[in-house]
């Protein structure tokens, strides 16, 4: 004859059942809460690492690093310092995970969680991350000696948090990306560069105009630019004339099509912020090879990023793109 559980045994039965469905509710609450942070995408696709040789190095999604480069293309065009871009990186990280979430406290928004009801903009402009960026730096160049502050009081002199302690974390991992993404430290961004099915705007033209929108046209022009297919050049705009900005120019061979982006003698920091700027689009616009100053790197070569080519590249910035959407 079978005998009933104790009073005992049956108390650590409970006492299993409840602990076996904290841990599956944990589990599913840790699961949502990385789902609304980062809006259910991947992990990390990306990589900085320093430009000092000291081993630090810090792991980011595609998405994360392509917001990431329009926030320093952003400031960049703007003439803000490096300190300014490390400032709103570090803000981002610590407002989305810099993901582009279109939820928050009250009625807070995007990359850096401004409200539509505190003046920030409209919903839509909020959730422009171009926009979003420009909007953060003109609040940030009104706050006195910002670049002299500590990266958590100029912070919180724009964002106004009610826990201004929290951006101070974000700075290690800042300071790197700003490095990279402005052109500080060469070749010390890497993505792996996988393709995003959804796109349908590839080529030269989705690159130019991606580069106009977060750089703005004072710093790239959409000029007279030559675009080879078939063996057949066919021309932009007649009237191209010398300037004094660089201009870009398109070639196409194959399924492929290459944008080069001149770079004056001695601006080596440019050439490397467009060159990161491309690795960290690499995904959206379906960037095969970028090529800079003798160096390379190549979609799906993350065991050896930018290596070492055996003639240095003249012409500036080489960016290999696919022609159609899907294509690899």
């Amino acid at each position: 004859m079978l005998q009933s559980p104790t009073p005992k045994k049956r108390r650590r039965g409970r006492l299993f059942r409840f602990s076996s469905a904290l841990v599956v509710l944990l589990a599913v609450a840790g699961y949502l809460l990385v789902q609304y942070v980062t809006g259910g995408r991947g992990g990390p696709g990306c990589k900085v690492v320093s430009g000092k040789d000291d081993g630090q190095a810090y792991e980011f999604s595609q998405e994360q690093t392509m917001n990431a480069a329009t926030i320093a293309a952003v400031g960049t065009g703007r003439g803000m310092p490096e300190r300014a871009v490390t400032i709103a990186l570090a803000t981002a990280l610590q407002e989305s995970q810099l993901v582009n979430i279109q939820h928050g406290d009250l009625d807070s928004l995007g990359l850096f969680q401004q409200r539509p009801s505190q003046g920030w903009g409209t919903k839509k402009e909020i959730l422009d991350p171009t926009y979003a960026a420009g909007v953060f730096y003109e609040h940030l160049a009104k706050v006195d000696d910002y670049q002299q502050l500590p990266l958590t009081v100029a912070a919180q002199r724009v964002q106004r948090s009610g826990y201004p302690e929290a951006y101070a974390k974000h700075e290690p991992e800042a300071a790197l990306l700003s490095a990279a993404l402005t052109g500080q430290a060469a070749a010390t961004l890497t993505c792996q560069g996988l393709p995003d099915t959804t796109r349908t705007a590839v080529g030269p033209d989705a690159v130019r105009a991606a580069l106009v929108r977060d750089f703005g046209r004072t710093v790239l022009k959409e000029t007279g630019a030559e675009v080879t297919r078939g063996g057949s050049a066919s021309k932009g705009k007649s009237k191209a004339k010398a300037e004094s900005t660089p201009t870009p120019s398109a070639s196409a061979t194959g399924g492929s099509s290459t944008v080069t982006l001149p770079v004056r003698s001695g601006s080596t920091r440019t050439g490397w912020q467009l060159a990161h700027w491309a690795v960290a689009n690499s995904s959206v616009l379906h960037i095969e090879r970028v090529s800079y100053a003798g160096r390379e790197w190549a979609a799906g070569s993350a065991d050896d990023p930018w290596h070492s080519t055996a003639t240095k590249a003249s012409g500036g910035v080489r960016i290999v793109t696919s022609q159609q959407a899907g294509e690899k």
